[in-house]
């Protein structure tokens, strides 16, 4: 299934553990001194990275007995620095194979891998017996799932009565053409860019009640403002980084996200929803 989804071509690498290990390197560490703060650089793959998963994740109220679903994990950054930061479970589902089994091999060089699942799958049709997760959570993952009515009933189905949905997606806030590529498409035909009011009718359609709502549009500016800055000094990137994933064309997506935030045509937003 994976080596024939465009969504899972899109983001693989064809060598991404290697370019991780040569960062690694880079910064005079190996696997088994590499830090979770190090990696962070390179396995949050979303707008304000380490910083934004923090802050998101601290208002999901996540305790060290629940069972917690990252859905479309990537690399797993944010299940490791779930495990870790709450001493929960985690268990992560990505369509991308390639991303998956890095991402299990990262938890093992930080020692994780105990508290850690990391799954390749369909976050919309999941193996997952009913009400197996006490919480879950997606990060930058909606922007590639066109049906997020059936993505809300699944989450909604493996959550326990009283669990928490939480959504931090890039998310549309007007109707205005978006400049390509971008971090999760090359082409309008590949994005399914949805506005707030979507995600909600969505959410409540399955049963969830939404509880909390922020658009972080000014911190993703801030973000973007504090990254031009680095550039303009004459720093580069660091051996690990975001720009690992992205490839050949990370400056000219990184300068399209600019232009579309600052246009407001596009802002990162979360929606909290819980479980009756």
């Amino acid at each position: 299934m994976s080596k024939n989804n465009p969504v899972a071509t899109h983001y693989s690498h064809g060598s991404l553990l290697a370019a991780i290990l040569e960062g690694v390197e880079k910064l005079g560490k190996s696997p088994h001194t590499v830090s979770l703060d190090e990696l962070g650089a390179v396995d949050e793959f979303h707008i304000g990275g380490r910083l934004a998963t923090e802050s998101f994740l601290d208002r999901m109220e996540i305790a060290a007995t629940d069972h917690v679903l990252d859905v479309g994990c990537g690399l797993g950054g944010a299940s490791r620095f779930a495990a870790h930061r709450y001493g929960c479970r985690v268990t992560g589902i990505d369509l991308t194979q390639e991303f998956v089994e890095t991402g299990r091999e990262l938890c093992q060089w930080v020692g994780l891998s105990d508290r850690i699942s990391l799954d390749q799958g369909d976050a919309t049709a999941t193996a997952y017996s009913d009400a197996t997760f006490d919480s879950s959570y997606m990060m930058h993952v909606g922007m590639n799932i066109a049906d997020k009515e059936q993505l809300a009933r699944e989450v909604y189905r493996i959550l326990r009565p009283g669990g928490r949905f939480g959504i931090y997606d890039i998310m549309r806030i007007n109707k205005a053409d978006l400049t390509f590529p971008v971090p999760w498409a090359r082409t309008s035909a590949g994005s399914r860019v949805s506005s707030p009011d979507e995600y909600r009718a969505a959410l409540e359609a399955a049963g969830f009640r939404v509880i909390a709502e922020r658009n972080r549009q000014d911190f993703a500016l801030d973000f973007f403002a504090q990254l031009q800055a680095r550039v303009a000094s004459g720093e580069g990137p660091g051996p690990l980084g975001i720009h690992i994933l992205m490839g050949e064309t990370a400056a000219v997506k990184v300068r399209n996200m600019i232009e579309n935030v600052a246009k407001n045509r596009i802002a990162p937003v979360e929606l909290i929803a819980e479980k009756p």
